[in-house]
């Protein structure tokens, strides 16, 4: 299957910088093997990011117009059949990614891989970091304002699936405990293991769904193994266990029609170890993309 790699270099969700760099050395990196296309997207270089502890909505209008762009582009290319690789830059872009797929699939579920759930509202962050909302946003928790490009179905709570969580604010644990998402933390991980978690995962997010979305964050990864990512939480997956979650997604590609990398930030990286890392699963998830055979007439996920 062809695919196209959308590199989104945005950090506009997060106070920190260095986000927006991960896309561009990471296709620079890829360029030695990877021979298929790519659209690059780079954030406006003359924005002032609001680092204003006191704003709630830091760079709304900035991530909603990058967003905008991205997401019209990935619907495009999705609907000439190419299969949608997104490397960000932060996670607020999975909005665009995410939605575009929804657009195009029409039905499709999501699992998410994040050290948090994203599913802060504008009413509930604490940081006003927007690359905390996204999973809010494109469950319909609310949000709406992230996603007013979009005029396709959103991605329903009771097929979202977050793996790896062990950082929930206050007051996020409520809209968590109330939207329908299900959430495995790295304890539910440790404990299962990865494939009884992986294979509950897809059971949710592909019931009755024509594919999965994936989502990505590097920050899954404890920060003593891959401490370039911009918010880092220890206590983290260990880079054997990243890549074993890497593999299932690799044997289980048929059912994904999507897939986001985000949050690399090689500002904070170490001896390129988070790079290394990044570009060990993209290798992989390029290689099942191209070898992932054209469905001819799409039908819903069966368990």
């Amino acid at each position: 299957m062809r695919t196209m790699i959308f590199g989104a270099g945005s950090d506009l969700g997060v106070h920190i910088d260095g986000a927006s760099l991960g896309p561009v050395q990471l296709m620079n990196d890829l360029a030695s093997f990877y021979q298929g296309e790519t659209m690059m997207f780079e954030q406006d270089k003359s924005i002032i990011k609001s680092r204003n502890l006191s704003d709630r909505r830091k760079n709304e209008y900035e991530v909603e117009k990058f967003n905008t762009q991205l997401y019209k582009s990935i619907v495009e290319k999705t609907k000439e059949e190419y299969f949608p690789i997104l490397i960000g830059g932060d996670h607020s872009l999975a909005v665009a990614s995410a939605l575009a797929s929804a657009k195009v699939n029409n039905d499709v579920g999501i699992i998410w891989i994040d050290a948090h759930t994203d599913y802060n509202t504008f009413e509930t962050t604490v940081t006003g970091n927007l690359h905390g909302l996204p999973l809010a946003a494109i469950t319909g928790y609310k949000c709406s304002e992230m996603r007013f490009y979009h005029d396709g179905k959103i991605i329903q709570p009771s097929r979202c699936v977050v793996i790896g969580a062990r950082s929930i604010d206050e007051a996020e644990k409520d809209n968590v405990r109330y939207s329908g998402i299900t959430v495995f933390s790295t304890e539910d991980v440790r404990e299962k293991g990865i494939e009884a978690v992986m294979d509950e995962a897809f059971k949710i997010a592909g019931y009755k769904t024509k594919g999965v979305h994936v989502s990505y964050d590097l920050d899954v990864i404890d920060p003593d193994v891959a401490p370039g990512v911009s918010i880092p939480e220890f206590d983290g997956i260990t880079e054997e266990e990243a890549m074993e979650i890497n593999a299932y997604l690799v044997n289980h590609f048929d059912k994904i029609v999507s897939f986001d990398l985000v949050e690399f930030n090689p500002l904070r990286d170490q001896e390129r170890k988070t790079e290394q890392i990044a570009l060990n699963i993209l290798a992989q998830i390029i290689r099942a993309a191209e070898n992932k055979k054209k469905i001819e007439t799409p039908n819903y996920i069966q368990y």
